[in-house]
């Protein structure tokens, strides 16, 4: 197996890019940190270009038993796992992952329950929505244009390993909620307002989209007004609102009936 010790190693340094967007970008790939997140995606069988890991990984075995693909594994120092990892303690094996360079249109048919992302910009907020939208049996979740980026390595962890069972878009909401529209689909905001009902006063339903807002502002205007309910939580005690994640987890398993 090959060996690199040096996080000083170009190779190195260019993987250490793939936390910003910038690098993202260049490199059309992404890292994955954790066994977790790497078990996951071997599992769900993703374009995983290279792994890396420490001699002191303890899962070695079972990395080998998941690893059906031949895919180039590099063992590194723990130095390099460190700066690689945002996590205090690297659990010592990481993998480069593929951006699809394809890109995701609309599909022409849609159905099943799906969660949009309006500006939404905190990394776990993003990753437990997308968690639960998977657990939910939503189809998949639309990241909206100014939502933080889905391959940044804070919500790549907060995701855990959904974003390998769930559909994951990035596109303008504005299109989307057109093609709801299109098909009937009804399209629910959840911005507190003197037209806003109960959620309670909507019965499930096998095909839907949720728009879920920022966390300070909310929903944008213009996607307020396409939207055919706005809907709000009744709050019974004294907190003043609930978490974005939190709403979006009460609202999808209430609103999402699977046939």
């Amino acid at each position: 197996m090959e060996k690199i010790e040096s996080v000083q190693n170009p190779n190195i340094k260019q993987w250490l890019k793939l936390k910003t967007k910038k690098g993202r970008q260049q490199q059309q790939a992404y890292l994955l940190d954790g066994w977790h997140l790497v078990k996951e995606a071997l599992r769900a069988q993703i374009d995983l270009q290279i792994i890396l890991v420490t001699a002191e990984f303890k899962y070695q075995a079972e990395f080998e038993e998941l690893k059906s693909a031949p895919i180039k594994t590099i063992e590194v120092s723990a130095a390099i796992a460190k700066r690689l990892s945002e996590n205090p303690a690297p659990q010592g094996i990481f993998a480069i992952a593929a951006i699809s360079s394809e890109p995701l249109n609309i599909p022409a048919q849609i159905s099943g329950g799906w969660l949009l992302l309006d500006s939404v910009q905190d990394p776990g907020n993003i990753g437990t929505m997308v968690r639960t939208a998977d657990a939910a049996g939503f189809a998949g979740v639309v990241f909206g244009e100014k939502t933080a980026d889905l391959f940044q390595p804070k919500v790549v962890r907060a995701m855990q390993g959904s974003q390998f069972h769930i559909k994951l878009f990035k596109g303008r909401l504005v299109d989307w909620i057109t093609r709801f529209k299109q098909q009937q689909i009804p399209v629910f905001g959840t911005q507190v307002s003197p037209q806003a009902v109960s959620y309670r006063q909507i019965k499930a339903q096998a095909n839907l989209a949720l728009i879920m807002g920022n966390e300070g502002n909310g929903m944008t205007d213009q996607l307020l007004e396409m939207t055919d309910r706005n809907l709000y939580i009744p709050i019974l005690g004294q907190a003043e609102s609930l978490n974005v994640a939190v709403a979006a987890g009460i609202l999808m398993f209430y609103l999402h009936r699977v046939d």
